[in-house]
């Protein structure tokens, strides 16, 4: 089956990896000149452990699965990682029953040695930390997120795929029982193909609409949300990640790390409606003040803007958290064809679950 994958970001590449380790001939299409140029050049490279999602989910089910088949796939690829664990934190004891209700989600979700911790036991582990009481994830950790996609570009090379940069996909019209995709950039035309899969991100909706055949009400809404960064200067204070308790449209400011060990805190939740990444340095206070419940020694003029990442969501404020959504052929009637939307958090954790699972779709 010669199969066209639209979008070289993590996703992109790892159904294209899963799709060519099957033995069939994939050519991933991205409109830019690099790999991992979008989204994926833009997260916070944590290997998430699953517990914040309704079980039965596809974010509950590709995330447990998802982390498991990340660390094998670094382990054998060498790809950077560390599994340095993550605290979930209540900062105050109404916010305790929030943190259990998390711990309960994980164990149903199968997520590995979860624990809880009074404050005094979580501060044994972290002293700079205060709160009442946390959740404790060893599984939980971070990656170097470039030098992953290289590695999944790698290995789609090897078993024979191929990629095809500066080729905006535009257009999907039936041909027989395949698919004519029709690109534009500097050398515009038409390749036919089997069957495509659809990770382009903020431009899965996009497509969609131009795809023929499929049905215009199955298109979800993009809702975009920007999350800022901001760095820390000075040695680290944590050698764990610390999350707060989850808000509206995200897990809240929490401290991540770098494999280098370099402490950067966010992202915050800020719809938008645009693709403008620059970080506003007012939002420092804002930053500092959420810090301040968790570290509250934090530096003043420590704090400095660092980057944003925007993030395709399918609900907007006050709605409630949508899953991911890949429609395939069994939901929509069209063979050949997987439409991913809203692969946002923790998308890059779930990467490469989500693609078995869509050859599975494509293969059924």
């Amino acid at each position: 089956m010669e199969v066209l994958v639209v979008g070289a970001g993590i996703v992109g590449l790892a159904v294209g990896r899963a799709l060519a380790r099957r033995g069939h001939s994939v050519i991933v299409a991205e409109k830019t000149g690099a790999i991992g140029s979008g989204v994926s050049s833009r997260n916070s490279e944590v290997i998430h452990g699953g517990m914040y999602y309704p079980s039965g989910s596809l974010r509950a089910r590709h995330c447990v699965a998802g982390r498991r088949l990340l660390v094998a796939f670094c382990e054998s690829h060498r790809v950077p990682y560390r599994l340095c664990g993550k605290l979930i934190v209540a900062t105050a004891e109404a916010e305790v029953p929030k943190i259990e209700a998390i711990h309960r989600q994980g164990l149903a979700n199968g997520v590995e040695d979860l624990a809880m911790l009074d404050g005094s036991a979580a501060r044994t582990l972290e002293p700079n930390l205060v709160c009442f009481a946390a959740l404790h994830s060893p599984a939980t950790g971070i990656v170097d997120s470039h030098a992953l996609m290289l590695a999944l570009q790698g290995a789609i090379e090897d078993a024979g795929g191929s990629m095809a940069f500066h080729t905006p996909i535009l257009r999907l019209d039936r041909e027989g029982r395949g698919w004519l995709a029709r690109f534009g950039g500097p050398d515009p035309g038409e390749i036919p193909v089997d069957a495509v899969v659809n990770t382009s991100s903020f431009g899965a909706q996009a497509l969609a609409r131009e795809t023929d055949g499929y049905p215009p009400e199955r298109v979800p809404k993009l809702v975009l949300a920007k999350g800022s960064y901001f760095g820390c200067m000075g040695r680290p204070a944590f050698t764990r990640l610390i999350y707060p308790a989850p808000v509206e449209g995200g897990l809240g400011i929490h401290l991540t790390l770098d494999l280098a060990g370099r402490m950067k805190f966010g992202p915050d939740v800020e719809w938008v409606d645009d693709h403008m990444y620059e970080v506003d340095p007012a939002r420092e206070a804002a930053f500092r003040q959420a810090i301040r419940r968790y570290w509250p020694s934090v530096p003043d003029g420590a704090l400095f803007p660092d980057y944003a990442g925007i993030r395709p969501k399918l609900t907007g404020p006050g709605e409630p958290a949508a899953d991911f959504r890949i429609d395939g052929p069994a939901e929509h009637g069209l063979s050949g064809l997987v439409h991913l939307f809203g692969i946002e958090s923790p998308g890059l954790t779930s990467s490469l679950s989500i693609a078995e699972d869509v050859a599975d779709r494509l293969e059924a």
